[in-house]
């Protein structure tokens, strides 16, 4: 994607993150569940949905992240299944699974250093990356092996840990906010803290979109809860603006 069309990374990014990954989890579940698609039937119509989001960011010259965001929620539900899939329906166990994912991830990060990508956009005045990856193939796998990896965490912390998805989704909020600020102040936000951020929202995301709509939580049920993580991120990107983000654009 143009760089145009890209987020900053600050904290209006990373809360829309976690309101996308909230989102995506109901999404998946909704996907599957309501609308009896499983964890397959909707994987081609996700993928084309992805397509069709690319082909028009680079063809329709509107500047606008929503293309961006479209795209993230597109991938967070393909992931939410995917994980589903990977754990529930082939049995592949959570280890095997997050292990596998975690692999992917270093991979894709090596092969993109072997390529030489480097991230869009300037260091901000603080030497902290204020701009995403590059956008191109390399990145959105390896964003869907995150949501992927977030997923089967969250389900593995919620289902799996004495911690349940009430103190779960705590304690994994508490963990994001660690890492992102490991993430921000030490590791300046270059390509691998970047991703581990991702992931901890990811997983966070994940357990509390259950939570919202899980019996064991809220019990707002999916159709309420896809409805009100939607509102929540498009809430987030509409209303919350900072005067900083259209300089580090222009920079």
């Amino acid at each position: 994607m143009s760089p145009k069309n890209l987020p900053t990374i600050d904290a209006r990014y990373w809360t829309a993150i976690l309101a996308a990954s909230m989102c995506g989890a109901n999404t998946g579940d909704f996907a599957s569940r309501i609308l009896g698609l499983g964890h397959t039937r909707g994987l081609l119509p996700l993928a084309l949905s992805f397509l069709v989001i690319v082909w028009a960011e680079k063809r329709i010259r509107i500047t606008t992240e929503a293309y961006y965001w479209l795209a993230i929620i597109v991938l967070r539900t393909g992931a939410t299944n995917l994980a589903d899939l990977a754990t529930h329906d082939l049995k592949l166990g959570y280890f095997l699974c997050m292990g596998l994912l975690a692999a992917l991830m270093v991979l894709m990060l090596l092969i993109d250093r072997a390529r030489g990508v480097h991230p869009v956009g300037v260091v901000g005045p603080d030497g902290r990356w204020h701009s995403l990856p590059a956008t191109d193939a390399s990145y959105w796998i390896t964003m869907l092996a995150a949501g992927t990896l977030g997923t089967a965490a969250g389900d593995w912390v919620a289902d799996e840990t004495p911690l349940g998805l009430g103190y779960g989704s705590l304690a994994l909020v508490v963990v994001l906010l660690v890492v992102w600020f490991i993430s921000d102040r030490f590791g300046k936000m270059t390509k691998p803290w970047y991703w581990l951020t991702v992931v901890a929202a990811r997983t966070a995301g994940t357990t509390l979109g259950d939570l919202l709509a899980s019996r064991r939580g809220v019990g707002l049920g999916l159709v309420v809860s896809t409805i009100c993580t939607s509102l929540l991120l498009a809430g987030i990107l509409i209303l919350w603006r900072r005067r900083n983000t259209e300089q580090l654009r222009a920079a």
